[in-house]
């Protein structure tokens, strides 16, 4: 069984995320996501993320809980996972996103008063910060983090497609792919399979007996073996 964990609303610490439900407001918080595995035992889970993020570091602890989650970990992007969300979606073992998803990764924030020794210091956490967000980025990715650092200093916005071709996700939802064979001898295609099908419905449904008509020729056997090898053609 499979148990849907969902990502949704504000990432918060578990303190204010009574306050949240308090107002009966949408948000994640560690503590949740921690009872959800706890009752899930070793089963797999699926991740359904839809959040513009939050709180960094509440981010992290979600984040670490996930990967050290002995049972599977699946992942769906059905909206927006920004941010702190993109963290937490980098802990899947595979991630799908929806066709009409986005991934949005950028620079750590933080609102501060202070002297100029004040906002140095913060200067330097918000970087300590930053790197650590781009090494689960670069875990999943194996973009290089001076890379990674750059698209987060311009706020990249990742549709499903880049992300799977950056090594953000994994797969497009709803996207059907050609199969890829490794045969020495042809394969049917599906198209053929699809032909081969209605030509076999026609020849099972039972007909209401009618007398031959002479004057109209009749398909030979060389004839009907024609039409079926053409369906293996694919013609």
């Amino acid at each position: 069984m499979t148990v849907k964990i969902p990502i949704k609303g504000d990432v918060v610490d578990s303190d204010t995320a009574a306050f949240y439900s308090y107002f009966n407001m949408q948000c994640v918080s560690p503590q949740a996501v921690s009872d959800a595995l706890q009752e899930a035992d070793g089963d797999d889970v699926e991740l359904d993320i839809n959040s513009g993020g939050g709180d960094v570091f509440a981010g992290f602890e979600i984040y670490t809980t996930l990967r050290n989650y002995s049972g599977n970990v699946a992942a769906i992007v059905s909206g927006l996972a920004a941010s702190a969300a993109s963290t937490i979606a980098m802990a899947a073992n595979n991630l799908k996103m929806s066709p009409v998803a986005q991934i949005m990764i950028h620079q750590a924030q933080s609102v501060l008063q202070g002297n100029t020794d004040d906002l140095t210091h913060e200067a330097g956490v918000l970087q300590g910060i930053d790197q650590s967000i781009a090494a689960a980025y670069e875990q999943r990715t194996g973009i290089g983090q001076g890379e990674l650092l750059n698209m987060m200093a311009k706020e990249t916005w990742l549709g499903a497609k880049d992300a799977v071709d950056k090594g953000f996700a994994d797969e497009i939802m709803f996207n059907d792919k050609p199969v890829v064979y490794n045969s020495v001898s042809p394969i049917p295609s599906k198209a053929a399979l699809a032909k081969f099908k209605t030509l076999l419905a026609k020849e099972t449904t039972p007909k209401e007996p009618v007398q031959p008509n002479t004057d109209k020729e009749q398909p030979t056997t060389d004839d009907l073996l024609a039409s079926k090898l053409a369906v293996l053609a694919d013609e």
